[in-house]
């Protein structure tokens, strides 16, 4: 009699560790999905702060460049005019000169 009343209180049993198995095999794979897609998220928000941050440097750099070559252009054009005033200058004496001596 014991034994009848043992085989389905261990069945009972059974199919009650089967069943938490499941659920709990069932929740382990939702929580690894949700982890799963957690990470996915992180990681493309950490490419995209990335990739905003090169463009933001690759922009300052190139302003950077274009203002150096500006500085330039404006160096280049001052010198330019320099020398072509004491050019001017130079000829007008060299004239003024050359007046003095057939006097």
């Amino acid at each position: 009699m014991k034994k009848a009343l043992l085989l389905p209180a261990a069945l009972t049993i059974a199919f009650g560790v089967a069943a938490c198995s499941d659920n709990a095999q069932d929740e382990t794979a939702e929580a690894a999905n949700a982890i799963s897609a957690d990470t996915s998220a992180t990681m493309d928000n950490a490419v995209d702060d990335t990739s905003a941050a090169t463009d933001q440097a690759f922009d300052q750099a190139e302003q950077a460049a274009d203002e150096t070559g500006e500085s330039i252009e404006n160096g280049a054009a001052a010198v330019g005019q320099t020398a072509d005033e004491a050019t001017k200058q130079a000829g007008q004496e060299v004239e003024e000169a050359g007046e003095d001596m057939q006097r």
